[in-house]
């Protein structure tokens, strides 16, 4: 099984894809769209969570939403289909760093994805080519809550991104040329379940199908996963999410 449907399976209980309750994921919309026909746009959308939310709260919003994930776009079409909002939201199968919008957004959303452009600054680049003048950027990633063990740290950035604290993290935002107007800090709780939800929708599949061939890798994956939550970042990794507007 690839990493593209280990992923869905991981958020099928947790469609938001980040560790953030629905109330916060309701504030953060609240305080971003500031126009009835708003047009969204969610690079790395994953199961459409964010712009599903937004549309059924915002008739007249349309939205669209870019992922590389066929099994992550398939739920979010079926999704918009049983909320009756299919006909208000395109989804693209493809690199979000390689997307070209027909027109801007109003709301430009990034949760979560940001390795995808390989650090947190290159979203903020890309999200200016995207953004209407008077637009406002979701954006959520990850910062140390405590400064980690050198294999947790080393193990979490094996990539391009590099994490920092909150304030260094905040203030490279506003230096980048951009002005937080709302945030949401995501708490131990809203951590946990996120956590708890994504280790254990793949347990719950594999236990499921016992005589599937790739049970054994899943399960694998669900147990190194939570023994890497529990026992390196659990309290130590933080994730925040700004809504910003150009200065």
């Amino acid at each position: 099984m690839d990493r593209q449907e280990i992923s869905a399976l991981a958020h099928a209980d947790h469609p938001v894809a980040a560790p953030l309750a629905e109330g916060a994921v309701d504030r953060l919309l609240a305080a971003a769209i500031r126009r009835r026909d708003a047009r969204l746009l969610d690079l790395g959308c994953g199961a459409g969570a964010w712009l599903l939310r937004a549309l059924r709260a915002h008739p007249e919003a349309t939205a669209v939403g870019v992922d590389v994930s066929g099994p992550s776009l398939g739920r979010a079409r079926a999704a918009a289909a049983a909320a009756g909002v299919a006909e208000r939201i395109e989804l693209c199968q493809q690199d979000v760093t390689a997307f070209r919008p027909d027109r801007p957004a109003d709301v430009v959303l990034c949760v979560g994805a940001a390795h995808a452009f390989g650090e947190l600054l290159a979203v903020l680049d890309a999200a200016r080519g995207h953004l209407a003048p008077d637009g406002a950027v979701v954006l959520g990633d990850a910062f140390w809550e405590q400064e980690p063990d050198p294999v947790v740290r080393a193990d979490l950035e094996d990539g391009p991104q590099r994490y920092a604290d909150l304030a260094t993290t905040v203030a490279r935002v506003a230096e980048h040329g951009w002005t937080p107007v709302y945030g949401h800090v995501s708490t131990l709780a809203e951590w946990d379940e996120y956590e708890w939800c994504w280790t254990g929708s793949l347990a719950r599949w594999a236990l499921d199908h016992p005589d599937h061939p790739d049970r054994e890798q899943v399960l694998g994956v669900s147990a190194e996963h939570r023994a890497g939550w529990l026992g390196g970042y659990r309290g130590v990794l933080g994730f925040v999410t700004l809504v910003l507007r150009r200065q």
